[in-house]
């Protein structure tokens, strides 16, 4: 999402843009292709709260992006899941107060939605970390998306590169998810940081789609392969508990849980 994301932030009239990350080759190369001076590349870690402070020092805004993201990654690496994802999203929270950030928007999953791996379980305290402290302490919300469409190390360029041997692999057939375009995705977090009061978790409507359709459109006449359920994977996901279908509130193209 950052390639998109800082493209759309850019074509605000904003002073600064932070980047903090470790991925010093990505900045390198977000650094040619943009060739913007308000962009500040940062090398960091939200595990570093020393880091972080000084990163946040002077913003108005924070969006919070940094995971580990991946299903399997997290099952196998479990501390390391929690550290970053759970005890980094802490080191946010806390920074962004001590520094009085104005608002900050965490980016969560719909894995957070009643969880069977530890991947969803650490969106889940991540939600719950910044809905609590949004609720008594200036502007944190949340916003739980699905899968981005071509987003590094997602669904689609897998198909495709697959497709170029004339095979593609999926878990399950009934597999479905929720995707969202990324320049979709970017232009809603900006909606949300003009309209949020804090405290909410907002979803977006997504279109959720069968994985075998999108093999088919996107490498049509590839032979299937089914390799079976990876650990933590559920067969579709979903948008919101038995609990918030009670007190979501329903706009335009989106929803508002409070």
């Amino acid at each position: 999402m950052g390639y998109v994301a800082t493209e759309t932030f850019l074509k605000y009239n904003i002073k600064s843009l932070r980047i903090l990350s470790r991925n010093e080759f990505n900045q390198y190369e977000m650094k040619r292709k943009f060739g913007d001076n308000r962009i500040r590349f940062l090398i960091g870690d939200i595990r570093e709260k020393d880091r972080l402070d000084r990163a946040m020092n002077g913003v108005d805004y924070v969006i919070h992006m940094a995971a580990l993201k991946h299903v399997p990654v997290c099952e196998y690496n479990p501390i390391e899941a929690i550290r970053t994802n759970i005890e980094g999203s802490i080191n946010v929270i806390e920074c962004a107060i001590d520094n009085k950030v104005e608002k900050v928007v965490a980016i969560s999953s719909d894995k957070a939605v009643n969880p069977i791996n530890l991947y969803g379980a650490t969106k889940l305290c991540m939600e719950k970390l910044f809905v609590h402290v949004g609720a008594y302490v200036g502007k944190f919300s949340c916003i739980r998306f699905g899968n981005f469409i071509n987003s590094r190390g997602s669904m689609v360029p897998l198909i495709q590169e697959q497709a170029k041997t004339g095979k593609v692999t999926l878990t399950d057939m009934r597999m479905a998810r929720y995707w969202i375009p990324l320049a979709e995705a970017s232009a809603f977090v900006v909606k949300v940081l003009e309209t949020m009061e804090g405290g909410e978790i907002f979803v977006p409507r997504m279109r959720n789609h069968n994985v075998v359709d999108m093999i088919k459109e996107i490498a049509p006449g590839a032979e299937m392969e089914v390799i079976g359920r990876r650990e933590g994977e559920k067969i579709s996901e979903d948008l919101f508990n038995e609990d918030e279908i009670e007190k979501r509130e329903e706009r335009d193209n989106y929803w508002v849980i409070r």
